[in-house]
């Protein structure tokens, strides 16, 4: 079976001294979450079984407190360390399919040009595989029937342009394999590890086209084209290389599963679908590549079953509890299965799932957090100003259930393509413990609803409806009586930022206060400062927000940094220095702005970060400082903060 693993978003993503609190302590209320076991190192998370199933790697913080990757065998307590990072620490890694190495991805200090390292089981050895300068590592597809070669995405030749290189994993040469003709965004492979389909943007019209070959000597031919507007994507290739499993919403509102012939393209079968949810992962057999199961998403996951083979698992899986569970790895025997399972009043826990036998539970992230009282959250629908179902999720402190009037937190979602899920959230939790009721919307533009819902934020930042959408669930919050009018305050990263700004810009009456992290001020300045591997996908941009670097007016209308006079109440930013994405320029001429009018903002701008903060040093330091100033404006608890080791935080 292929393995696809990329790197590859198109969003803008993918988050003291004690003030008298509203809400004071009592006898019987419970003591604070540390913020160590909501933002520090896991204690162990992350687990993938070897290919022959003998042996078990995870993501531990090394002596140093940085995370590194373990191996241990199963059944032993054997564990060692085998990578030895030693500032930001791994977050994404696998296995060769040879089960001798281990590779994994890693930047520079948030500048997301990644190299793919190999760490070698037997000696330890530790090698850099892309180690060209300033160029990134896209994706890498591997293939068990070539166990000594790894295909890998690389913008070498063209910063804005990612090619196909092929990597000999025992002497490290690297040549390149398959050229970029111009307007391809992402690579597939078949089981022989050919690049054989290619994901292909149109920069004139924002359509999407999937160009497949016979061989790696037969030209490129378009098989199908999504307009713009439409969803689609590969999924993999079949076992014998004919057709194409295939997500999309051609013919229907959500994306559905199907199977298209690649000699004809024609449209084969359906193979899943839900009128309500796009959907989610497919599990595919790693021996005949058929479909096992696919999951959709509405208010929670859930597995459509198709397979026999599986069903009686997935029963046995549902057994763990009233949580949502997902198959994340399996051995090339597909006896022993690496099953991750979410709730949301408890941390993330994996478990071995043996087939023959029964699941046995490896560990917890944060098995600390178990001693606390997590609060629940609730999926609510609220209905939009002009009638269009917001999923959105609700979370009521556990300490004062049924209390009404709490100051409230709109958590708000990167993106805008992305979407909120239920689940565990150490930033919820943390919000919930100080006292804040957590309001998360999926507002239009969101994902995982369906085309029409998604297309009906074009167009509508800042001023409209994806705005609406927001200021819509706080009155809804209102009428229910769950939120205090004076204590509202919104908060988000990257999209969340900027619906931050804007909030505070655009609603100035309805918040108390206001949280921005990389969040974009100025869309005329983002578009002209993304990423050049961006280049191909600019023109859906446009055409989803508008076109602010042609159209003075509407950049003005949009971007909160002219309307920066408007804002009434404390703001406080966060920024990675390196940020790639949302250049910190967006955040240093907002707060000059703010600055210039005598408006209160506090600035945090972190030197070894990007779009995000990776580094448990400096989200200590950031979210210490964030609780200390909604404890000033809304009442909540705090946890006093202090002065974090290693945190490269610079008050600007």
């Amino acid at each position: 079976m292929i393995r696809r693993f990329s790197l590859r978003t198109t969003v803008f993503f993918l988050l003291f001294s004690l003030a008298v609190p509203f809400l004071a302590a009592s006898a019987q209320e419970p003591g604070l979450i540390p913020r160590e076991l909501l933002f520090g190192n896991p204690v162990r998370s992350s687990p993938q079984i070897s290919p022959d199933g003998t042996r078990l790697s995870y993501l531990a913080p090394s002596e140093k407190g940085v995370l590194n990757i373990w191996v241990r065998t199963i059944g032993k307590s054997d564990d060692r360390q085998v990578s030895n990072d030693t500032h930001r620490g791994i977050k994404f890694y696998r296995w060769a399919m040879d089960g001798q190495k281990i590779f994994y991805f890693q930047d520079l200090n948030g500048d997301e040009n990644d190299h793919v390292y190999s760490v070698d089981l037997q000696n330890s050895t530790v090698r850099d595989l892309t180690p060209f300068q300033g160029i990134k590592a896209e994706e890498i597809l591997l293939s068990r029937n070539h166990p000594k070669e790894m295909l890998v995405s690389l913008n070498l030749r063209n910063r804005s342009l990612f090619d196909v290189y092929r990597v000999d994993l025992e002497s490290g040469a690297i040549l390149l394999d398959t050229q970029n003709p111009g307007n391809v965004l992402s690579w597939f492979a078949d089981r022989e590890l050919k690049v054989r389909g290619a994901m292909a943007q149109d920069t004139k019209d924002g359509s999407t086209s999937l160009l497949v070959r016979d061989d790696e000597k037969s030209s490129w031919r378009e098989l199908m084209r999504w307009p713009f507007g439409d969803e689609g994507n590969v999924v993999s290739f079949t076992l014998d290389g004919k057709a194409l499993y295939l997500e999309t919403s051609l013919g229907a509102d959500t994306t559905r599963l199907v199977k298209v012939d690649i000699a004809s393209g024609r449209e084969l079968e359906t193979i899943a679908g839900d009128p309500k949810a796009d959907m989610g992962a497919v599990l595919l057999n790693p021996d005949d590549y058929t479909v096992e199961a696919v999951s959709f998403n509405y208010l929670r996951n859930g597995w459509k079953i198709l397979s026999s083979k599986v069903r009686e698992d997935f029963a046995n899986l549902s057994l763990l509890g009233d949580g949502e569970f997902s198959v994340t790895g399996r051995d090339n025997t597909d006896k022993q299965w690496i099953v991750t399972y979410r709730r949301d009043d408890a941390p993330l826990a994996w478990y071995l799932y043996d087939r023959k036998k029964k699941s046995e539970l490896l560990f917890l992230s944060q098995p600390e957090l178990l001693k606390h009282k997590l609060s629940k959250m609730t999926p609510v629908v609220i209905k939009s100003r002009d009638g269009l179902p917001l999923v959105s999720y609700l979370t009521v402190p556990a300490a004062f259930e049924g209390k009404r009037g709490l100051p409230l937190v709109l958590f708000v979602h990167g993106g805008p393509w992305g979407r909120d899920v239920w689940g565990y959230s150490p930033n919820v939790q943390w919000l919930a413990d100080r006292g804040y009721a957590v309001l998360q919307v999926n507002f239009r533009s969101s994902t995982g609803f369906g085309k029409k819902f998604l297309n009906a934020g074009n167009g509508e930042w800042g001023v409209g409806s994806m705005q609406h959408d927001l200021t819509d669930a706080v009155q809804w919050a209102l009428s229910k009586g769950i939120a205090d009018p004076k204590k509202i305050c919104i908060f988000g990263g990257s999209y969340g930022g900027y619906a931050t700004l804007a909030g505070l810009a655009f609603t100035p009456s309805l918040y108390s206060c206001g949280v921005d992290l990389v969040g974009p001020s100025n869309i005329s300045t983002l578009l002209q400062a993304i990423p050049p591997y961006w280049a191909p996908m600019k023109k859906q941009m446009v055409l989803r927000i508008g076109d602010v670097e042609n159209d003075e007016a509407l950049n003005k209308r949009i971007s909160p940094l002219f309307h920066a006079q408007n804002i009434r109440v404390p703001l406080l930013i966060g920024q990675g220095a390196n940020d790639p994405r949302v250049n910190i320029r967006e955040a240093d001429q907002m707060v000059q702005a703010m600055r210039a009018k005598g408006l209160e903002v506090a600035y945090y701008v972190y030197t070894d970060e990007g779009h995000g903060f990776s580094r448990p040093s400096n989200k200590l330091d950031f979210y210490g400082r964030v609780e200390e100033f909604l404890a000033k404006n809304l009442g909540g608890r705090a946890e006093p903060w202090k002065k974090i080791e290693g945190s490269s935080v610079e008050v600007r």
